[in-house]
């Protein structure tokens, strides 16, 4: 089989632009992890993975471990000088992999894959308000819309890792509230699709995106917040892209926070540390650019920031994504920053992606790993939450 199958995909994300100059390898985390090992050597790195892609042989290129254990963390697309889509081209040609019946290797014994597929019968009813406490308002009728994507499944999947989970859903109704907004909650909201989209899986990613879709434009909103930001992404950048244009707002929380006049005051717990480091989370900043927000609502909470040695656009990504491919250079990944967390002096970890805490926590209580770095992890949404006065 020649690689003609790659052809289309190569030229829309610029790849016969790669200069062979090795900048997207010097960065690329896996590359970064256990290039030098002779493990490693089998990841190789974008630019050689570019390289098999060029020669035209496309059962290489699908076999090749980076293409499988690629994080699409975007961070060699933002050094690259040629302009090379990365990793958008891991995703497209993922999915041309998938016509070839190759596929990652799912982790959590693919339950995730699982509840994402099982979520696309369109005749499925869930039991997802369960986590409204009382005090927390919703409506029928309202002009923005709170996506709570996977969280209450990942509440349960994750809640030995004393993962935050309902409670950043809890939160996330809490602030909005607070901000005058009574947001519409749907009772069988699916998966927003992203892993789906990023493992290859289209059929699957369209089925559940035309679902929610449907969903939300029946409830007659203008705006979706979200506190996940691969479902912002996926709302916002995926979904047009492939069903059309839906003229929606979609938001992070946390830009919705920084837009509003919300006042913090002290009646946070008084354990709560004073200096903490922020997570920058792949597919808030490096895929939507978000940076500035998450930060004007630590410093409004009275936090004094220590910023990682990488951050904003050069911050290390969690270590892991789309639920494939999870081993020791993920886990050497995790180390790695959260050494680096533990290298500022802050005590509290705070990150705007519920995937990030997830893998550090799981990384924190890996056996596997010496010196985890003891140092506490939050998300942002439930800080808040707490300094609403």
């Amino acid at each position: 089989m020649t690689a003609s199958i790659l052809d289309e995909t190569m030229i829309k994300n610029r790849v016969w632009h790669c200069l062979e100059c090795g900048k997207c390898s010097a960065v690329c985390p896996i590359t970064r992890a256990h290039g030098g090992s002779a493990e490693g050597a089998s990841y190789t790195s974008p630019r050689l993975l570019v390289e098999l892609a060029m020669q035209r042989e496309a059962k290489d290129v699908f076999e090749t471990r980076l293409f499988w254990s690629c994080l699409t963390c975007q961070r060699c697309s933002e050094i690259c000088p040629s302009g090379i889509n990365f990793s958008a081209f891991i995703r497209d040609a993922r999915s041309l992999a998938r016509g070839e019946g190759r596929s990652g290797a799912c982790t959590h014994g693919e339950v995730i894959q699982s509840w994402a597929r099982t979520m696309t019968e369109p005749e499925l009813k869930q039991q997802r308000l369960g986590w409204l406490q009382e005090g927390l308002q919703i409506a029928e009728q309202s002009d923005t819309l709170f996506f709570t994507g996977c969280l209450p499944y990942y509440d349960v999947l994750f809640s030995k890792l004393g993962f935050e989970g309902l409670e950043i859903a809890r939160a996330a109704v809490k602030i909005l509230n607070h901000l005058g907004i009574t947001p519409i909650v749907l009772p069988d909201e699916r998966c927003c699709g992203h892993d789906q989209l990023w493992q290859g899986d289209l059929i699957t990613f369209r089925r559940l995106a035309e679902r929610n879709l449907e969903m939300i434009k029946a409830s007659g909103v203008r705006r979706v917040v979200a506190t996940c930001p691969e479902c912002v992404r996926t709302l916002k950048i995926d979904y047009p892209q492939h069903l059309g244009d839906h003229g929606l707002e979609v938001l992070h929380i946390t830009e919705l926070i920084a837009q509003s006049d919300l006042s913090f005051g002290k009646n946070g717990p008084d354990s709560t540390p004073t200096q903490v480091t922020y997570q920058d989370p792949c597919r808030l900043g490096r895929h939507l650019g978000v940076y500035d927000a998450p930060r004007a609502l630590i410093a409004g909470l009275g936090f004094e920031l220590k910023e990682m040695q990488h951050n904003r656009q050069a911050s290390l990504c969690c270590g892991t994504s789309c639920w494939t491919n999870c081993g020791q250079v993920s886990k050497d990944i995790q180390l790695e920053r959260l050494q680096e967390a533990a290298a500022t002096g802050a005590e509290l970890l705070v990150t705007t992606c519920l995937k990030c805490q997830i893998h550090f926590r799981c990384a924190q209580k890996s056996l596997e790993i010496k010196d985890p770095g003891n140092i506490a992890i939050r998300d942002l949404t439930t800080l808040v939450a707490e300094y609403l006065t």
